[in-house]
């Protein structure tokens, strides 16, 4: 499989009004100095000429990091899914979270039918729409988890600095800066996987579900997950009995050099297999599709997970 594949109420702060008749009765030294005082005030932000921060809804936290990274202190971010305890695919958003979109300027969803929720909130707001997946040409049907493929994160931040500048370009200068900021660490982090995958390069792994199929992809690993379990997992429909046991025999009989477990979608039959993995010494790396608290931001969290990956493979 090939990679093909995150609201306008603007906030000003008034300026406090000067009573006519004080202004005037005062002489022509006090109406200089109230001027005086007047100027400091502005300059001191009591009445600021600065437009108010570009209010960002992002439909998962990774990519709100990167909406956040990409307008510094120029924009307000809210991310709506932030907790790795909840199954993402099924997320039934709150009332309040979908008022959340109202007043957003701009919002990035994930797309590929990951956050449909967010999608149809997104469309029925004034709000430039950040797709995530289709701005690295991957379709409803195809791996959705695009945050972990380097070109959709190329593609996305140039798309979430455009509706930036869109909505600010007085600041272009700024956003700009901050993108060639963000793009220089994905440089370093595709830099970084470069120089991985001259160790994984065709390892083959497997994996509970195909949520870091881009990442593995990139590193240039070999997907040998077992067909009827992949078709199965892909349909989200349950194995057969038969499928389980080929994955359970795939990894005794030591094929397979690492496992990759989504902990979101952990139940009995992913038991089963961490269970051989663990019986057959298989390396496992245990991930989570929204973004751990412990990271900064999605490079962050890439960054390491590169790091697990290289570790885990003798």
């Amino acid at each position: 499989m090939s990679i093909a594949s995150i609201m306008s109420a603007t906030k000003r702060i008034a300026a406090a009004a000067i009573a006519a008749g004080t202004l005037f009765a005062v002489a022509a030294c006090g109406s200089a100095e109230a001027g005086q005082s007047g100027s400091q005030a502005a300059a001191e932000g009591g009445a600021s000429s600065q437009p108010a921060k570009i209010e960002v809804v992002a439909s998962i936290n990774q990519w709100g990091s990167v909406a956040k990274d990409l307008g510094g202190d120029l924009v307000d971010v809210t991310e709506i899914m932030t907790n790795t305890n909840v199954e993402a695919h099924d997320y039934e958003p709150t009332s309040q979270d979908v008022a959340k979109f109202t007043g957003a300027k701009v919002v990035v969803v994930n797309g590929a039918d990951y956050d449909p929720w967010a999608s149809k909130a997104a469309s029925s707001a004034k709000a430039t729409v950040v797709d995530a997946a289709e701005t690295a040409g991957v379709k409803e049907g195809d791996n959705p988890h695009v945050w972990f493929s380097a070109k959709a994160r190329e593609a996305t931040a140039d798309a979430i600095t455009k509706a930036y500048i869109a909505a600010e370009p007085a600041n272009q200068a700024k956003f700009e800066e901050l993108n060639k900021a963000w793009k220089d660490r994905e440089t370093k982090l595709e830099s970084k996987i470069k120089d991985a995958s001259a160790k994984l390069s065709g390892q083959p792994y497997a994996a509970t579900e195909s949520v870091a199929w881009y990442l593995a992809d990139d590193l240039g690993m070999t997907d040998a997950t077992p067909s009827g379990y992949a078709q199965a997992s892909a349909n989200e429909s349950e194995p057969s009995p038969s499928d389980l046991k080929q994955y359970t025999d795939t990894l005794a009989g030591g094929s397979i050099k690492l496992l990759v477990f989504n902990t979101q979608e952990a139940d009995a039959t992913t038991d089963q297999i961490t269970n051989a993995a663990k019986s057959a010494n298989v390396p496992i790396v245990e991930l989570t599709e929204q973004m751990p608290s412990q990271y900064d931001d999605l490079l962050d969290w890439m960054d390491a997970l590169v790091d697990q990956f290289a570790a885990a493979v003798k």
